[in-house]
C-alpha cells in the first residue's frame, strides 16, 4: 500500500469527478483572469512599441544587468552569511548548557520577530547618526543575514530534532562524543528533511533584496524603477515591471530546479546485488553457526 493512501482515503468515481470539474473550473479561472489583465494592459497601451522600444538599446540592458549583479551579489553574500549564522545558533540552541542556550533563543526569537525593514533601517540609518559610513550594501546585507539566518536556525534545529531520538541513544550506546553524533548522524538525516525548507528560505532572501531600494542600493527593482520613469518612452513602468518580474521569477524557478535535483541526488542509496552461494558454501557458514 502506497503512503498516500495511508494518510488519507482514496477519492472515489464522485470525488474523482467533482475534482476534476473543479480543477477545469480553476483553470478557466484562471486563464480569464490573465486574459482580463492582458486586455486592461492593451486597453491602457502597456504594450505600444514606444514603451518597449528602450529596452532594444545596449546601456538599458547593461543597466538591468548591473542591478541583477547588484542583486545577486546581495543576495549570495547574505545567503553564506546567513547559512553560517542560523547552523551556529542552532547549534547553541541545541546545547545542554543553558549558559549558550538562553542568549541564542533570546537572539533568534528577537530577530525573527523584527521586521526586516526595520532591521535595514537600523543597519543604515544608525550608523549614520553618530557619523559612521555604511556601505549599503553591507547595511542591505546585515538586515538580510540577521532575519533570515534566525529563520534558518528554526530549520535546522527544527530539522535535527524530527530525527528520530533511536539514532542518538543508538550512537551514544557505541562511544560516540556529541559533535560526532550531530556531525556523522544527525546531519545527514536532517538534511535531506530539511533541504526543500532551506531552499525556499534562501529564494525569500533574494526577493528580500528588492527591500534595498528603500535605502537605494541599485539592485533590480531600484534600477527597473528608474528606467520605468523615463518620460521620453511614456513612463514605461508596467512593461518594465513585467521584465523585472520574469528575471525574479527565472532565478527562483532555476533555485527551486537545483533544490530538486540536489534532493534527488542526496536521496539516492547504493544497491548492491544480492549474490548467490554455492550451495557448499551456504552449508559450511551454517555448520560455523552452529
Amino acid at each position: 500500500m502506497s503512503q498516500a493512501s495511508i494518510l488519507y482515503d482514496l477519492p472515489g468515481p464522485r470525488a474523482k469527478r467533482r475534482n476534476a470539474i473543479l480543477g477545469i473550473a480553476s483553470t478557466a479561472g484562471i486563464i480569464a483572469l490573465l486574459a482580463y489583465i492582458g486586455y486592461k494592459f492593451a486597453d491602457t497601451g502597456q504594450f505600444e512599441a514606444r514603451k518597449w522600444e528602450q529596452f532594444q538599446y545596449a546601456s538599458v540592458q547593461r543597466e538591468l544587468l548591473g542591478g541583477l549583479w547588484a542583486t545577486l551579489k546581495a543576495a549570495g553574500i547574505a545567503a553564506v552569511l546567513a547559512l553560517l549564522f542560523g547552523a551556529v545558533f542552532a547549534s547553541a540552541r541545541l546545547s545542554d548548557k543553558w549558559i549558550l542556550r538562553t542568549p541564542a533563543t533570546f537572539v533568534v526569537e528577537l530577530f525573527r520577530a523584527i521586521p526586516l525593514l526595520i532591521l535595514i533601517f537600523f543597519g543604515y540609518y544608525v550608523p549614520l547618526q553618530y557619523g559612521w559610513s555604511i556601505d549599503k550594501l553591507w547595511a542591505l546585507v546585515i538586515g538580510l543575514m540577521l532575519y533570515n539566518g534566525s529563520v534558518l536556525a528554526e530549520i535546522f534545529r527544527a530539522g535535527i530534532n524530527a530525527v528520530p531520538y533511536g539514532q542518538t541513544e543508538g550512537a551514544y550506546a557505541v562511544g560516540m562524543r556529541k559533535n560526532q553524533v550531530l556531525r556523522l548522524i544527525l546531519l545527514p538525516q536532517a538534511v535531506r528533511s530539511m533541504l526543500p525548507a532551506i531552499v525556499s528560505q534562501l529564494v525569500v532572501l533574494l526577493k528580500d533584496t528588492a527591500l534595498g531600494f528603500i535605502i537605494t542600493y541599485p539592485e533590480l527593482l531600484f534600477v527597473g524603477k528608474q528606467i520605468g520613469g523615463r518620460l521620453p518612452f511614456g513612463l514605461p513602468y508596467v512593461p518594465t515591471y513585467l521584465i523585472v518580474a520574469a528575471i525574479y521569477i527565472a532565478i527562483c524557478g532555476a533555485l527551486s530546479v537545483l533544490a530538486w535535483w540536489l534532493q534527488k541526488r542526496m536521496g539516492r542509496t547504493p544497491r548492491t546485488a544480492a549474490k548467490v552461494l554455492p550451495a557448499q558454501d551456504v552449508g559450511d557458514a551454517a555448520g560455523r553457526m552452529i
